[in-house]
């Protein structure tokens, strides 16, 4: 298995060969107790984190898979009625190429956002503390739908998940499906961006009449007041001062398990997956994402590029189609058979426009180990595709 760590190296004028990600090897590695998927959204993160959480339990691995999917396909595709944030066991495994699971097993779940934001204000505050923090109307917006809330619990969550299984061994590996967000890097800023807002000036200036003594309630302060109950309304200035006077002994936890989870995602035991689609947006994503990882040293093990054209049988190339296309087209106008030379070579251009798109990415980092996926024909919906998408991904099976 080949694993970049550092920043990546120039552009390369003519890349050597791209070194192949070896899924399995990565999978079987007890070193490793934590595969993030990354990428930007719609390349198909849910379903590679599915199928390679599925393809690791089936060789032996107890594994949890971890997702934040609004569509809820991962449920369907699993079998279980709903998910949510306690993981669910997954049924109809079935014994590897050796016989048997080896004690392997599956869980998935899926991240309720509020109940874990609600899930940290009880584990860090006294029970009266708890019940005001969550009982107050900033606090429940806050926790619903603040940018960067949905990155920041689901490192929270996944910091639960790693701190319960080094404790009780209940799981061996951690598959964690990053936020459908608009960037990928949200995922590895929200910690900062939340913890820095909950530290920012304005939030230190709503508490401190709760703090500071009676001086401090100076004419300019009674103008800041004014001024932000004029723009936000006395109720919810209250509400907000209320929620920060109550929330100012958690500060200082909230950045610590920020701390610590990043670390984390920096161990040895842990391997980002970034999956992107044949495309120029989404392969720019992922390079994007390649170099932020380099730059904060956590370990990268290769890129999944997933939804490959696969191509067109036969050795015709697109211009020949094309051209005996044309000549049918005047000796015939309705020709079948011309039509579907021009799809021919249509799909072979497709095909050629992919690969420039992969070698122009493998020419900026020309370290990072690939696998090719190629696109299937229908949906997946349940155990049998997941089995199959995961097959792909390890190589192990051609469209």
């Amino acid at each position: 298995m080949t694993r970049a760590r550092g920043r990546v190296g120039p552009l390369a004028s003519s890349p050597g060969p791209v070194p192949e990600l070896d899924v399995d090897a990565l999978l079987d590695d007890r070193g490793i107790g934590i595969i993030v998927c990354c990428g930007s959204g719609g390349v198909g993160k849910t379903t590679a984190s599915a199928a390679l959480a599925l393809r690791a339990a089936e060789r032996g691995r107890r594994v949890v898979v971890l997702t934040i999917d609004p569509a809820r396909r991962l449920a369907q595709s699993m079998g279980i009625e709903r998910l949510d944030n306690t993981p669910r066991p997954v049924a109809g495994l079935r014994s590897n190429a050796r016989g048997n699971r080896r004690g392997g097993g599956l869980d998935a779940m899926m991240l309720d956002m509020k109940r874990t934001f609600d899930e940290v204000v009880e584990s860090q505050a006294t029970p009266e503390k708890a019940r005001q923090i969550l009982d107050n109307p900033f606090y429940q917006a806050l926790s619903s739908s603040f940018a960067g809330t949905q990155e920041y619990m689901a490192m929270e969550k996944l910091g639960q998940i790693h701190a319960d299984a080094q404790r009780d061994g209940s799981y061996d590996l951690i598959v964690v499906d990053t936020p459908p967000s608009r960037s990928a890097l949200d995922f590895l800023d929200a910690p900062e961006r939340l913890s820095s807002f909950l530290d920012g000036r304005f939030i230190r200036l709503l508490l401190t009449p709760a703090k500071g003594p009676a001086r401090m309630m100076s004419a300019g302060f009674g103008m800041i007041t004014g001024a932000l109950t004029k723009v936000l309304g006395t109720q919810v200035l209250r509400d907000m001062q209320t929620f920060v006077a109550a929330f100012d002994t958690l500060f200082g936890g909230f950045r610590q398990r920020a701390q610590k989870t990043f670390e984390l995602l920096q161990a040895e035991g842990t391997a980002f997956l970034v999956v992107a689609a044949p495309e120029p947006d989404a392969l720019r994503e992922a390079a994007y994402f390649v170099e932020r990882l380099a730059e904060d040293d956590m370990p990268l093990a290769g890129l999944i590029v997933n939804r490959a054209s696969p191509e067109p049988s036969g050795t015709l190339s697109a211009d020949e189609a094309m051209a005996a296309a044309a000549r049918l087209r005047q000796r015939e106008p309705a020709s079948l058979t011309a039509g579907l030379l021009r799809l021919h070579a249509d799909r072979s251009r497709i095909v050629q426009r992919e690969e420039q798109l992969r070698a122009r990415f493998a020419a900026a980092h020309p370290q990072v180990a690939t696998a090719l996926v190629p696109a299937l024909p229908g949906d997946v919906h349940d155990l049998a595709g997941l089995r199959r998408v995961g097959q792909l991904v390890a190589g192990a099976e051609s469209v």
